[in-house]
């Protein structure tokens, strides 16, 4: 059975990689999870924040504008209390290529050009097979329309693939207008490939302390529908890659990722839950299920059921929204 899969270019193993998380930040960690069978590593984020602050010797004033305006700025980590800086990034993507025989591909997580934008060049320096790069970005200001929001993302993505060489891979989130004309948008730019779709932490409040506290909460099954329909919808229309990301966790989850068009899935909340034994079980299950299906490839399965081979494309649109409040009685 050919589990191989193409992944900006890169020729991996099977379709079954670490998503972007703390996985990368212990080497032999990383070690258990490539000899469990994964196929590819994504390090945790690097923050625009944190480079420009680093870039600009902001530390101390950061740290006292804090003090007199908590509300405004306490909120954000303080420089201390990221897990990699951005010094000991380059340092860690250099130790895992040393430790790992499959790829690393390093993340940078920003929403607009600037200088940090600079630091993929470096990333491509220390020995990163790949960039990730995460538009995570919330639009609050009415004073902004939602075409300057995304024109400020494409020229953050051409000023990233502009200064490497290695393929870069934009992860974004659902939440644009016309999703699939963004998508092209980004290929035209450069990407290599687009991860579908970043997982939005949505903070609580408490009502007794007024604070707004953050809420990490790993995903499940139920956040795969929304991937499988855009992957679905995407994959006909994209020349390069697609990732899946959020809501993997069985054979089943990662088949209909496959089928719907993903080369990729990424894999963290399992991970979390489970450890590195979980993989092998899910390559298991997949080699076979495309056994008893009568697939010889991976190659072969994917995109069986995206919007443009699928035996019913209205499924994935508007008729299935219809569908679904007209079966409703009472």
């Amino acid at each position: 059975m050919k589990l191989t899969t193409n992944y900006l270019g890169l020729t991996l193993a099977n379709p079954l990689m670490v998503g972007a998380s703390p996985f990368g930040d212990v080497p032999h960690m990383a070690r258990q999870l490539q000899d469990a069978g994964v196929s590819a590593i994504v390090m945790r984020s690097l923050f625009e924040e944190q480079i420009d602050a680093e870039q600009r010797a902001l530390l101390h004033n950061l740290e006292t504008t804090a003090e007199g305006h908590a509300e405004a700025t306490s909120y954000f980590p303080g420089y201390s209390d990221y897990q990699l800086t951005p010094d000991h990034y380059l340092r860690q993507i250099a130790q895992l290529k040393q430790t790992l025989s499959i790829p690393v591909i390093a993340s940078l997580n920003g929403t607009r050009p600037g200088g940090w934008t600079d630091y993929a060049r470096r990333i491509e320096s220390a020995g990163a097979d790949a960039l990730e790069l995460n538009l995570y970005q919330l639009a609050t200001d009415p004073e902004v329309a939602g075409d300057m929001v995304e024109a400020a993302m494409l020229a953050t993505v051409s000023d990233v693939v502009g200064s490497v060489q290695i393929p870069v891979a934009v992860k974004i989130s659902p939440f644009h207008t016309s999703l699939a004309h963004f998508t092209l948008a980004l290929e035209s730019a450069g990407a290599k490939g687009v991860v579908v779709f970043n997982r939005f932490y949505q903070p609580d409040i408490q009502i007794e302390e007024l604070e707004v506290v953050p809420q990490l909460r790993l995903s499940d099954s139920s956040e795969l529908l929304l991937r499988l329909r855009w992957l679905a919808i995407l994959s006909p229309q994209l020349k390069h890659s697609l990732a899946l990301s959020g809501g993997v966790h069985t054979v089943d989850d990662m088949i209909k990722g496959l089928m719907a068009g993903a080369q990729v899935v990424q894999l963290v909340s399992v991970l979390l839950r489970h450890g590195p034994r979980v993989v092998a079980s899910l390559l298991a299950g997949l080699t076979q299920w495309l056994d008893e299906h009568g697939y010889d490839s991976v190659g072969q399965l994917r995109g069986a059921m995206n919007l443009k081979r699928c035996p019913d494309p209205a499924a994935f649109e508007r008729a299935n929204y219809i569908r679904i409040l007209q079966t409703w009685k009472v």
